[in-house]
C-alpha cells in the first residue's frame, strides 16, 4: 500500500520513514492539469506481475483481486474528492481488438458501483494510434499520446468532477493528456486513480 509521506498533488510516496505529505518538486514547477492523483500499491513485484498477467496474458479474473485491493485502499481519497462520474483511459480501436478489452474499463465498472458513482466508457475516446507507453522514455512517452484523446460529447462532462481510471501511473503523461482534454471540455475538477504506480527505488 501506498501511503504518507506522499506528495498530495500526483500521489509519488518519499523514500523516507517519516514526515508530512507536501508537493513534490515536478508538482511545484509544472503543476498538472489534474487535481489529484492516488494509486493503491507500488508497481513492482508481486504487483507488477499481477498486472502483466492480467493485461498481457489476458488473466481477466485478476482483475477482481486488483479492484478489491483499490477500493479497499482508495476509497477515503475517492470520497472526500466527491466525484460524479468514472470514466476509463481509452484504448483505440486497434489495440482493443488486439487484446480483446480494455483494463481500465474491467477495473472500472466494479469500484464504480462500490462508489456509487456513474461509469461512462464511451465519452473520453482515443482518436488516434499511439505505440505502447511500456517501451518509451518519458519524454517519448509525452509525445507519443500528444493531441490523442477526445471528448464525444463535451456538454455531458462539463462543470462536472471527473474521476479518471487506469491499471497503472508511471510518468502521467497518458492521465495528463486525458486530463488536458477534459479540462478543456468544461470539467470542473480531475481526480486520477489507478491500481498502482512506478516508484523509484
Amino acid at each position: 500500500m501506498i501511503s504518507s509521506p506522499l506528495c498530495p498533488v500526483c500521489g509519488v510516496p518519499f523514500l523516507t520513514s517519516g514526515g508530512i505529505d507536501h508537493p513534490c518538486g515536478p508538482c511545484i514547477l509544472s503543476p498538472p492539469r489534474y487535481g489529484a492523483a492516488r494509486a493503491a500499491l507500488s508497481f513492482d513485484g508481486v504487483t507488477r506481475d499481477l498486472i502483466h498477467r492480467f493485461k498481457y496474458d489476458r488473466k481477466v479474473h485478476l482483475a477482481r483481486p486488483l479492484t478489491l485491493l483499490t477500493g479497499e485502499f482508495l476509497t477515503p481519497f475517492v470520497t472526500s474528492s466527491a466525484p460524479e462520474l468514472l470514466l476509463p483511459v481509452p484504448l483505440h480501436r486497434r489495440r482493443l481488438r488486439e487484446r480483446g478489452f480494455n483494463q481500465a474499463v474491467l477495473l472500472g465498472r466494479p469500484l464504480a458501483q462500490l462508489w456509487g458513482i456513474p461509469f461512462v466508457v464511451d465519452n473520453l475516446r482515443r482518436t488516434r494510434w499511439t505505440q505502447p507507453q511500456v517501451t518509451l522514455s518519458a519524454a517519448q512517452r509525452e509525445l507519443n499520446v500528444r493531441a490523442a484523446f477526445a471528448l464525444a460529447d463535451p456538454a455531458a462532462v462539463r462543470g462536472r468532477r471527473i474521476l479518471l481510471i487506469d491499471d497503472v501511473y508511471t510518468t502521467g503523461s497518458t492521465v495528463e493528456e486525458c486530463s488536458k482534454v477534459l479540462r478543456k471540455g468544461g470539467v470542473a475538477e480531475v481526480y486520477v486513480i489507478t491500481v498502482a504506480r512506478a516508484v523509484a527505488s
